[in-house]
């Protein structure tokens, strides 16, 4: 990306421009269709039959009814309507720190929102399972069989809801958290999830609206890592859709669209499926195609988990590294036997990162996750560039505050409690921006002056 005095900037983080900023494939699409026609869906047009059959056609058979709409949002709000109209069921299970989207219906079932706004935000209506991390959850690496312990959780609300005389409508989970730190669900977790949920009239989401499109690499859908016998009964798509353009899908059954249908209720929707817009999809899955960008996916992805990993043997800070193809998350710690996070540290890096001319975010419950979530052209010199100048800032910051590194295994009593006090403070303002002010006042003496 260039800003407007042409510095240019590496993009480690925009999955909206999934085949790439600007791609003249896409564009050209766009263009052509746009100088023909452009108007709503109720006027038939053969790109959106053309695009529904090429889409469909990526996903399990079942799976075979779209509804084409505008946003992320706005597929995820039109999942929920099917699923409650299926069974009349009102009740949703979500997991802790999920992030569905912006409109009302989505940040009541959105605990990363909803817990901003206090203890009593939560609707009777909605149940908040754990979230199925390996790393930080209540179930870790070393259990036997955390799959099945977490699913136990969902069951266990699911007959708590019962006993209260409620009724589940859905179960709804990004298919890999983004928002709640970069989460991969542990293999056979969405199937027992699933079995539960349906055997309590309920349905499942998969929510792919940020991990989509061959993101992963060896499958074009997240939620395929769960293995083949497993299959979402409502599948929502949004950002990577359009390659910038505002599209976006919900895809369901059959049987789960005649029950929608059946309500009397007319569903329409402007702008979804406009031939534009559909000419835009139909280019976007394309290039995924031509350009190999699954297959690169899976090259550059393990690439980029190799040289992070070897950052973690190197560097105290760096506490986990996961991730599937280009969807990568580092989990930064202050003790990695602990696993305390490290919020400031996180933050400071991506601000420095800024100044170094490359893009990266920091997400999760504690704000202390690096997210990779390039586009899909990310190259394997673009993987060696950033994590070369993560290792550079990461020793940088080790040094400058006496952590042990690599090659220093002694510490300065002293300067670790001024570490400590330094960073706590900044823990009980966890919010962006005054962490902002706060950190960077501090860290401009600190690595200016020292202690």
């Amino acid at each position: 990306m260039f800003d407007e005095k042409g510095e240019k900037y590496l993009d480690c983080i925009n999955n909206v421009a999934h085949v790439g900023h600007s791609h003249p494939y896409v564009i050209k699409a766009a263009t052509k269709q746009m100088e023909l026609l452009n108007t709503n869906s109720r006027f038939l047009h053969d790109n959106l039959v053309q695009y529904a059959q090429r889409l469909t056609a990526t996903l399990p058979e079942k799976l075979s009814v779209c509804y084409f709409v505008n946003s992320g949002s706005e597929a995820n709000d039109l999942a929920l309507r099917l699923a409650r109209q299926y069974h009349g069921h009102q009740d949703v299970i979500t997991l802790e720190n999920a992030y569905h989207g912006h409109v009302t219906s989505l940040i009541d079932i959105s605990p990363y929102k909803f817990n901003q706004l206090g203890k009593d935000s939560k609707k009777e209506f909605v149940h908040v399972a754990p979230s199925p991390d390996i790393y930080r959850g209540k179930y870790r690496e070393d259990h036997p069989d955390p799959a099945s312990a977490y699913a136990e959780e969902v069951k266990k609300i699911i007959e708590e809801t019962q006993k209260n005389g409620r009724k589940i409508a859905a179960f709804i989970a990004e298919s890999m958290q983004s928002c709640g730190g970069q989460v991969i669900p542990p293999v056979g977790y969405f199937q027992k999830v699933a079995e539960y949920v349906r055997a309590a009239g309920g349905v499942f989401i998969a929510d792919e609206v940020q991990v989509g499109f061959g993101r992963v690499g060896k499958h074009f859908w997240a939620f395929q890592l769960q293995g083949e016998d497993f299959v979402p009964d409502i599948v929502t798509m949004g950002k990577p859709i359009g390659n910038g353009h505002p599209m976006s899908c919900v895809v369901t059954t059959r049987e789960i669209a005649e029950s929608f249908g059946a309500s009397g209720l007319e569903y329409f929707n402007t702008f979804g499926g406009n031939p534009v817009s559909c000419a835009i999809g139909l280019a976007v899955l394309e290039v995924i195609e031509k350009e190999d960008l699954q297959g690169n996916a899976t090259r550059v992805g393990n690439y980029l988990l190799e040289l992070l990993a070897e950052q973690k043997e190197k560097h105290p800070l760096v506490g986990d590294i996961r991730g599937v193809g280009l969807f990568v998350g580092v989990d930064l710690v202050k003790d990695q036997q602990k696993r305390t996070p490290a919020t400031a540290e996180a933050l400071h890096l991506i601000y420095k990162l800024k100044e170094h001319q490359i893009l990266l975010s920091a997400d999760g419950p504690h704000r202390n996750i690096l997210k990779f979530k390039p586009p899909m052209c990310f190259t394997m010199e673009d993987a060696k560039h950033v994590v070369e100048t993560i290792d550079a800032l990461l020793t940088e910051m080790e040094e400058a505050t006496g952590m042990k590194t690599e090659n220093n295994a002694s510490t300065n009593a002293q300067c670790k409690r001024k570490v400590g006090f330094e960073f706590f403070f900044l823990n009980s303002y966890s919010d962006r921006c005054l962490a902002k002010q706060v950190y960077i006042t501090l860290v401009e003496h600190t690595f200016i002056f020292g202690w």
